[in-house]
């Protein structure tokens, strides 16, 4: 059973950075495209960045790109997203998902891709 924890959420002002990770147990990272999405408070629970399999494939929200930067350590079986220049308006709970890629290997950026999700972790911007 695949279960996934994120960490590294907090408090911090505008401008300062942030890193996320993403520890998943009971499966090996490697089989899976990784993806960090966020969900503010009324709002939809939308995509911020993916990895594929290889990390040869990265995808970003238009709104972090040049900000945030997702990777992976398959031998600890961990993704991570680093931010920079943090603002208000990515304050959110960050959700960490997992999509089983038996051959394949893509960065999907549809929620509908991904078969597992952790529990989401806070992070707060204060401007």
């Amino acid at each position: 059973q695949v279960q996934l924890v994120e960490s590294g959420g907090g408090l911090v002002q505008a401008g300062d950075s942030l890193r996320l990770s993403c520890a998943l147990s009971g499966r090996a990272i490697s089989n899976y495209g990784m993806g960090w999405f966020r969900q503010a408070p009324g709002k939809e629970r939308d995509f911020v960045a993916a990895i594929s399999r290889s990390a040869a494939t990265l995808n970003y929200a238009d709104s972090v790109k040049g900000r945030f930067t997702i990777s992976r350590d398959n031998a600890k079986n961990t993704v991570y997203l680093q931010m920079r220049s943090l603002k208000a308006e990515d304050t959110a709970i960050y959700y960490c998902a997992a999509d089983y890629q038996a051959l394949s290997s893509r960065a999907p950026t549809s929620k509908g891709q991904y078969d597992y999700w952790g529990q989401g972790t806070q992070v707060t911007v204060s401007s």
